[in-house]
This record gives C-alpha cells, structure tokens and sequence, in this order.
C-alpha cells in the first residue's frame, strides 16, 4: 500500500542532503576564494615601522593624517606608528631594527652619520629652524652675550647641537642645565633662560601664565642658523631593499601633510583622540599653535620647496658642524641625501 507521509518524507530527505551537499561546496569555494584573496592582499601589502622623534603631538600630524585618511593604503602600505619614550632616541629603533623609518633633525642625522651610523635622508620636511632661547625680561637676556655666564635649560635627550654651536661660536659660555621635557623649571626662576622650540615649548610658557611682553626671545635663525629641521631617515641597506615602498611613504606623507594643513580642525580633533589614547597631556589650544607653526616650516610661503634637502642648505649646515667639531669628516650631499619626494 502506498504511503504517501513515507514517501514525502523520502523526498524531504533527499532535498536536504543535496541542499547540505551544495552548502558544503560553496562553503569551501568561499574558503578557498578568501584565502586567495588574503594570499593576494598580502602579497601587495608592505608594513612599515615609522617612529617619529618625539611624543605624539602637531609635529607629527601629516603622518597620523596619511593613515587615517587612508593614503598609505592607497599606495599598499600599512604602516604602524610608534612612538620612543622622551629619553629613547629614534636612532636607538632604527639601529635595533624595531624601526625602518624615522623623522629627526637634519643636525642629528649628520652627527649620526658621522658617527658611524649609516643613515640616509629621503625627504626633508621642515625648511627652516624654529629653535630659540627665551628668557624673562627681569633677567635682561636680550643677546647672546648677556647669556653668559647664565643658567640655560637645555633637552637631555638631543636635538642640542645648533644652540650649544652658536653659543661656542660666539665666546659664551653657559652653565647648561638639561631637561627632559617640561618647562617647569623656567617657570619658577630655576633657570635664566631656556632652548625651546617655536611651535612647542614657547608656547608653553605662554599658556602657563607668562605674557607675550614679559619674556625676551634670541631667535637662531636671525643669526645666520637658520637649519632644517624634521627630515625622514632610514638606513642605507633599507634604502637598497625597500626603495619603492619608501618612495611610496613619502608620496604619501606628503599627501597626508597637505591635508592635514588644510583640513586642520579635522587634524586636530584626530591628534587630540591619539593624545589621550597615549596619556599624552595636551590642550587643542597648544596643539592648534603647534600645527600652524609646524605648516608654516613645512609648506613655507618664502621659498617655494617642499620636501627637499637643498644643496645650499645642506653645505650651509655642513660647514657650521665642522667649524664647531661636532663632525669629523665632510659628508658628500650625494652620499647622505637620497632624494624621494614626489614633484
């Protein structure tokens, strides 16, 4: 007799064994087509390790602007950023290896050249020095000679060349006092006056409570020091192997530079969130001075170059090392600066 609940039943079954059978089949296919894919990604994906030369801040903006907006990704890059501690030097991670690129200034890649170190420049990035002594008024600093004989603040974990040259250059001598990164000393009479920069330190001490007419400021670049700054470094060997994935990251960063001095209330609101995610203490006021300054070394409206080591500048820095020994040997441009800057 037929059984029509049997035979249905038998027909159901079969349904599902062909439905679990094709399930099976795609399921493998979309593994397959996803490993692939993963394979592929990743064969057109190079990480990068860039470390900057200080805490996360303004100066650093075109960088952390380029990852979040994507530009590295668009040149098939990821690039992980991370930040030294205020006593590690960026040259420290790149000889280690925990580094293959890293920002610093233009005199302290010289002196690490000269010292053996086998660091090359890809793009400079700041033109111009935003270095400075300050000094309250009461303490009638106003040239380098009446720094003589004074108590002078300066950083202990580098960026110290050009101050301490142009003070041996000009017959004064100080009673040098370092200091890792606060301007707390100056702001209590510890000190008669203090190295800072333009866009950074000087600006708090303003915003600690001291008016613009209450302090003195010896610019360097007014005395014939007027050296570039931020530059992007790595080694030489790195330089060989990975060519195009760091002409990739400079076309990028610059990228990133540019949108980040046009779209700056956006950069801010980015800079501010990664301040705090690393306990970075900060204002939007300090960090609104800074990149303004920062913009202005940058994408300067004097001379018209962006990115460049001009050969002007370089022997210009060159010359004022040697004359103060801080090098021993004359770095050919041709040798130190291997230009990647995208015109």
């Amino acid at each position: 007799m037929f059984n029509y609940t049997s035979r249905k039943q038998h027909c159901i079954n079969i349904v599902i064994r062909k439905q679990t059978a094709f399930n099976m089949i795609r399921i493998r296919i979309l593994t397959i087509t996803a490993l692939l894919f993963s394979l592929f990604c990743s064969a057109q994906t190079d990480t990068l390790v860039f470390t900057p030369h200080w805490l996360p801040q303004a100066q650093f903006s075109g960088y952390y602007m380029a990852d979040k907006m994507g530009f590295y990704a668009d040149e098939g890059l990821i690039v992980n950023i991370e930040h030294p501690s205020a006593s590690v030097m960026a040259t420290e991670k790149l000889i280690s290896g925990e580094a293959d690129i890293i920002s610093l200034f233009l005199v302290t890649a010289i002196d690490a050249r000269d010292n053996g170190l086998d660091i090359v420049n890809i793009a400079q990035l700041s033109q111009h020095s935003a270095l400075l002594f300050i000094s309250k008024k009461s303490s009638q600093i106003e040239t380098f000679d009446d720094l003589k004989g004074k108590k002078a603040g300066i950083w202990s974990s580098g960026f110290d060349e050009i101050p301490k040259m142009a003070l041996v250059e000009n017959q004064c001598t100080v009673d040098w006092v370092p200091i890792l990164s606060t301007v707390n000393l100056f702001l209590i009479g510890g000190i008669d006056a203090m190295t800072v920069m333009w866009y950074n330190e000087y600006d708090q001490i303003i915003n600690a409570g001291i008016n613009v007419d209450e302090v003195n400021t010896i610019f360097l670049s007014d005395y014939g020091y007027d050296i570039p700054e931020d530059g992007i470094y790595c080694l030489q060997e790195t330089f060989d192997s990975k060519q195009e994935q760091l002409r990739k990251f400079v076309k990028a960063t610059q990228k990133g530079w540019e949108y980040a001095c046009s779209n700056r209330e956006q950069t801010l609101d980015t800079l501010i969130a990664l301040m705090k995610k690393e306990h970075v203490p900060t204002n939007r006021a300090h960090q609104s001075w800074m990149l303004d300054r920062i913009c202005e070394l940058i994408i300067p409206n004097d001379t018209g170059v962006r990115g460049e080591l001009t050969h002007e500048k370089y022997d210009h820095t060159i010359r004022l090392l040697q004359k103060g020994e801080y090098i021993r040997r004359d770095i050919p441009y041709d040798e130190f600066y291997k230009p990647l800057i995208s015109k």
